[in-house]
């Protein structure tokens, strides 16, 4: 869960303390572990430096080694300050960064918070460097956890109903028209919502039942498409 439009500002901003607090207490604590492996696991090897879009409190920056970080709403960068990150308090849509800054660009759950999907992977594209990449963290809505977010969306959870979850097929065409190529992809959270969450492992490929799905993707210059 991050922050980039105005409205999704606004509420992180308010609700900061809660958001953060996710991660301390079941069934964050243990999701969350789960996700940073599948997204380390597609991050080794990229270029340095690296930069998380939508950074929120810092939580995946932090643990996964990530420098830079930038987020439209102010309270979460001061958590991700403290956790060691170096933030800029930015939109997606307009990253304040020159051409071929980074290897590689990380957004864990932010497009769905977005005012603007497509112009934030151009933006996150223009950044890349040559042999960079952009490493997406997705909980698509055709997935079990997504249309189990969904539901908690209906009830009035005050994060999900501020997202507009993607579809696979929705997300590979805005890489498509990103000029971005999705290359390798990693997944897991493959076990029921709604129960208790175990330990599982990091699978090498993006299983439609899983709950968390990693993308790497890849400027199509770079590709050669």
């Amino acid at each position: 869960m991050k922050t980039m439009s105005g409205k999704s500002a606004e509420l992180f901003d308010r609700l900061a303390e809660r958001y953060d607090a996710w991660y301390d207490r079941p069934p964050g604590s243990t999701i969350f572990p789960l996700e940073v492996a599948c997204l380390q696991s597609l991050l080794d090897g990229l270029p340095r430096p690296w930069l998380e879009v939508g950074v929120g409190t810092g939580r995946f920056a932090s643990a996964l080694g990530v420098e830079f970080g930038v987020d439209p709403a102010t309270r979460p960068l001061l958590a991700a300050r403290r956790r060691g990150v170096r933030v800029v308090r930015a939109k997606g849509e307009q990253l304040p960064f020159r051409d071929r800054s980074f290897g590689a660009v990380l957004l864990v759950v932010t497009l769905c918070f977005v005012e603007d999907p497509l112009a934030v992977l151009q933006e996150s594209r223009r950044v890349l460097c040559p042999g960079g990449a952009v490493v997406t963290g997705m909980v698509f809505a055709d997935s079990p956890w997504g249309q189990h977010y969904l539901r908690e969306a209906e009830d009035g959870h005050p994060f999900y109903s501020a997202a507009r979850f993607l579809t696979r097929e929705e997300f590979r065409a805005l890489l498509v028209r990103a000029g971005l190529v999705p290359v390798r992809f990693s997944s897991t959270l493959r076990q029921a919502p709604g129960e208790a969450v175990a330990a599982e492992p990091v699978w090498p490929e993006d299983h439609p039942d899983a709950g968390f799905s990693a993308w790497l993707a890849v400027s199509r210059t770079d590709s050669g498409g």
